[in-house]
This record gives C-alpha cells, sequence and structure tokens, in this order.
C-alpha cells in the first residue's frame, strides 16, 4: 500500500547507463506502469479534498443559513459561489491545491507554497527582474508582506457574512502586487481564473454574467489549444499512470506496438479527439442552452460537463488539480444550471467587458500565438501537450550546491530516503524521465541532449518542474518558472562551474508554426545554442534514441 511498483529493472544499474537506455527502459515501464505511485499516495488526494470541501463549508457557516453538513440547497446561493471562489485562490496559494503531494515530486514536506512564500531569502521571480526595489533575486520583507496580505485579506473576506466590493477589492490589489514582486505567487493562486472572477465580483453588477464568460472561457480555449500533434501523447501518458485503468492490456492499447513502438495508437488518437469535441462542446453546449432556454441542451451540457471532469479526476494526472476540477464542476451546476435566466449579454458593464476580453480572450489568443510571451495557465493550455518545459543535468555530485540556496525542500532523494531505500527511490524517479520524454516535445530531447552534453552517464537528469519546486516552492507545469531567469538566480547564489549544470530550455509550439524552439545553457557560461525542430519529424520517432 505504501511502496510504489517496482521497475522491471535494476534501478542503480539503469541510473549508470546511456541515455538512450535509460529513455527506452523508463518508457517502457511507463507505459504499462505509470509513475508507479503507491496506493497511500492517492489516498493522500482523497483526504486533501475531503479538507478542501469542509474548509468551504466551513467559511459559508459565517453567512446566515449556509455551511449546514445536511443540506445542499444553499450551495447555490450566490455568496456560497463567491466564498467558494475566495475559499479556492486562498487553497491555492497557501500551496495546498496544484502541485502539492507525492504526485509531484513533493514528499517531505508535502507542500511548498506558503513556506516559500513566507519565508526571507527563498528565492523568488520577480516580474521584472533587476529592477530596483522589485527585482531581486530572493525574498525580503516587502515580498513576505504582500503575500501575507493575501492570505489576510482572503480570510476576511471568507469570514464575512455578506461579501461585497470592500472585501474583493484589498485581495485584487495585494495579488497584483504579490504577483509583480514574485509572479509564482500570481500563478499559484490560479489568477487566471480566480483572481480574474474576483475582480468580475467586485466591479460587475450583474457579477453571474461574468463568471459565465470566465467560466465559457476556460472551457473553450482549453479544449481549442488541444487542436494540434501533441495532444494523442497526453492521452497516452495520462492513461498508463491511471490508479483506475489496472489492466495492462488496455494501457498497451494506447501504443501503436508495444514495447518497440510507444507512438499513440488509433485507440489513443481517437480518445484524444472525443475528448477535445467534449471540452469544445460543453460550453458551446451550455451556452446554447442559456441562450434558447432549452431544459433539455441545459441538461446534456451539465451531462458532458460532469463525464468530462469526471474523467479527468480520475486519471490524477501529474500536477493533481483536483480540488479546481471540483470547483469547476460546482461552478458549473450553480452559473449554468441553478442561473438558466441569465445570459453573458447581461454584463452590462463596458469596463468589466473590457477586462475579461483581455484576459479571458486576448491573453489566451496570444498565449497560443506566442507561447514564450504568456503563460500556458494564462493562456488556459491546460493539459494540452505543448507547454515550454526544461531538464536540469547536474554532473557528478555538483547538485549538492543547490545547498546554499534558503529551501524548505531538499533534494529529492534525500525526501525519498526518509520513506523508502535508495534503489526504491531510484527506481520511482526513474519514470520522471519518461514521463517527459513520452510526450511529443519530449522526443526532441533525444536530438539535444548529445550537444549539451558529451559524457551523459556522469549527469543525473532533473526534470525542471522538480528543480522549480524544490527552489521556488511551486510547480504546475509552468515552464517559464525553471528557464534561463530561474537559472540566472540559482548561478548568481550556487556558482557552479562550466559543465557542472547543463540546461535544456524547450518553448511550446505556436500556433501556425510547424517547429519547437530550443536552447542549451550552461550555468556559468550562458548560452551555448539554440535552434528549431520540426514537430513532424517527432511524430515519427519513438521517445528513446533509435539509431
Amino acid at each position: 500500500m505504501f511502496l510504489p511498483k517496482a521497475p522491471p529493472y535494476d534501478a542503480l544499474a539503469w541510473a549508470k547507463m546511456s541515455f538512450a537506455d535509460r529513455a527506452r527502459l523508463s518508457c517502457q515501464a511507463w507505459a504499462v506502469q505509470g509513475y508507479g505511485s503507491p496506493l497511500g499516495a492517492y489516498i493522500v488526494y482523497v483526504l486533501k479534498i475531503a479538507l478542501y470541501i469542509a474548509g468551504w463549508i466551513y467559511f459559508c457557516s459565517f453567512s446566515p443559513g449556509l455551511g449546514t453538513w445536511g443540506t445542499i440547497s444553499w450551495w447555490f446561493v450566490p455568496v456560497a459561489f463567491q466564498k467558494a471562489i475566495v475559499w479556492s485562490l486562498l487553497f491555492e496559494v497557501l500551496g495546498l491545491g496544484c502541485g502539492s503531494g507525492p504526485l509531484t515530486g513533493r514528499y517531505f514536506p508535502p507542500v511548498g507554497g506558503f513556506l516559500y512564500f513566507l519565508r526571507p531569502k527563498t528565492t523568488k521571480m520577480p516580474l521584472f527582474e533587476g529592477a530596483p526595489i522589485i527585482g531581486g533575486r530572493t525574498r525580503g520583507i516587502l515580498e513576505i508582506v504582500a503575500y501575507a496580505s493575501v492570505l489576510v485579506y482572503s480570510v476576511l473576506c471568507l469570514i464575512h457574512p455578506a461579501p461585497g466590493f470592500e472585501q474583493f477589492l484589498p485581495i485584487i490589489i495585494s495579488l497584483v502586487i504579490a504577483g509583480i514582486l514574485d509572479k509564482t505567487v500570481f500563478l499559484a493562486a490560479r489568477a487566471e481564473h480566480y483572481w480574474v472572477t474576483i475582480v468580475v465580483f467586485a466591479f460587475a453588477q450583474n457579477w453571474i454574467a461574468g463568471a459565465m464568460i470566465v467560466q465559457l472561457s476556460i472551457w473553450l480555449f482549453a479544449g481549442f489549444s488541444k487542436l494540434n500533434s501533441h495532444f494523442p501523447s497526453v492521452v497516452c501518458v495520462m492513461a498508463s499512470n491511471s490508479p483506475f485503468t489496472p489492466f495492462a492490456w488496455f494501457r498497451k492499447a494506447m501504443y501503436k506496438n508495444y514495447p518497440e513502438d510507444l507512438r499513440p495508437s488509433s485507440t489513443a488518437i481517437a480518445k484524444a479527439n472525443m475528448g477535445i469535441v467534449l471540452e469544445m462542446g460543453t460550453p458551446i453546449v451550455l451556452f446554447t442552452a442559456i441562450m434558447t432556454g432549452s431544459q433539455t441542451v441545459l441538461y446534456l451540457g451539465l451531462g458532458m460537463m460532469v463525464f468530462l471532469h469526471s474523467y479527468i479526476t480520475s486519471n490524477f494526472p501529474m500536477g493533481v488539480p483536483i480540488e479546481w476540477n471540483f470547483l469547476v464542476v460546482y461552478s458549473g451546476f450553480f452559473l449554468f444550471g441553478a442561473n438558466p435566466t441569465i445570459t453573458p449579454f447581461q454584463l452590462e458593464s463596458a469596463p468589466v467587458a473590457a477586462f475579461l476580453f483581455v484576459f479571458s480572450l486576448a491573453l489566451p489568443i496570444i498565449g497560443n500565438i506566442r507561447p514564450d510571451w504568456v503563460s500556458f495557465l494564462l493562456a488556459m493550455r491546460y493539459y494540452a501537450g505543448n507547454w515550454a518545459v526544461s531538464v536540469w543535468m547536474f554532473k557528478e555530485d555538483s547538485y549538492k550546491k543547490l545547498e546554499k540556496l534558503t529551501k524548505t525542500s531538499g533534494w529529492l532523494y534525500d525526501q525519498l530516503d526518509m520513506f523508502y531505500e535508495r534503489k526504491v527511490s531510484v527506481g520511482l524517479v526513474s519514470k520522471v524521465m519518461a514521463f517527459r520524454l513520452m510526450h511529443l516535445h519530449g522526443k526532441a530531447f533525444q536530438k539535444i541532449v548529445p550537444k549539451a552534453v558529451k559524457n551523459f552517464e556522469k549527469y543525473e537528469w532533473v526534470e525542471g518542474e522538480l528543480v522549480a519546486g524544490m527552489v521556488v516552492g511551486w510547480n504546475f507545469g509552468e515552464g517559464h518558472l525553471h528557464s534561463e531567469q530561474l537559472l540566472r538566480s540559482v548561478q548568481a547564489q550556487c556558482g557552479f562551474k562550466d559543465e557542472e549544470l547543463r540546461c535544456i530550455f524547450i518553448e511550446g509550439q505556436p500556433l501556425g508554426k510547424s517547429t519547437i524552439n530550443y536552447r542549451i545553457h550552461d550555468a556559468e557560461k550562458g548560452l551555448i545554442e539554440d535552434g528549431k525542430i520540426e514537430v513532424a519529424d517527432l511524430k515519427e520517432l519513438q521517445p528513446w534514441p533509435t539509431k
């Protein structure tokens, strides 16, 4: 129950193999085992969901008539929805939601978030790097006060019987300030959803109409972003990792010819297409329902929504945005099921409409065209398989220089060694390499790694997500949090020598372009090489080098 699945190879011997052999063995293992997390890891997330729901009910109890455990009718009272959004923002910005727990490489402590954001000298990612006062590399009193303000104002809003403009505005302002000082905080709050909706609460007379726009946009652009060559690989990786697909034959069916050909099968491609239709279809059907007043169409849209998010949740995708999926389903029932007579066109506020045009339309479009400019979260490109990613390669024991950083989380193996013997720890972490390589963009690494390091056997391959988790305290697929800016900060504090730390940064594929861009950096020397790779060429490759 508490031991991960052992990979079908000697983990300690695996760690000394060539890149090609490591890649092949770990990918073949992932295809039938997934990450291999023990059952106890999933129990942690079930308990966390219970905490999330209980917290919402508790804060609702401060409003008369709300928060009773025996009934659900109060769930659809407007103030209950408002508190659900504010509580979700608080839960996430504390580090308790996305990116927490063992499925995201956090073992001890299982969270980052507030353990970093309230601690002096921890590494931060300022929006204006190098600017006086606000652009420093590490956290000081200003950053701590700004972050603490978000927490305090959120709690004050949640315990207010009927929060309004005076309660929402301080949250809005304090999160912007905290985000300028450290963009990690803004992203960790899932601002593209919760902060934008709180702005609607504060400034829109008919805020339900505005919240509808936010939710419809999230579904629509999440589906739109999956209209690419990358998403079938995401389906493969997710299906292989799901605890609810226990049969090896089903996992193998996701691939053309396991174990030799791990490209997506026709079954995986069909599932991917069905997922896109469902994700884009849900907002279209719900919008049609409220515009036509058809109860039948409304029920269809709500049914599609439940099926979509139930499937996502059952896969326990890496990053584990379980609370977000629960909130989205609740939002669907509140906004569209309980308020079917309201439409997005009843917003009745030109300034809020302009604000939503920027955050719920323009930024997602720009983020698809120029993914290097906009976070994939602000662009709503969730699980599209087309993100900025990185790999950090530490030569021999050079990783120990990270101990110079102020941080709460230790080296990953040091965390795992508290629970498992080293062989078990290495076996589990070996699958992280497979997770990256089995995505379509991950196949680019087999072309880039030989350019980045000469003797791969001497290097420790570390996923950039895990580096961000250790260094800045939060990670949820945002590759821009562990790209050049973080490398510059780490180098300034740790002082790696030539070849001790090599990083590969890959950007997402822009809409309308056929290539992805990559950069190779040495921590001391800087940029070594940059270039482009045709995505069509990657589709023909296995996740490991075959030549």
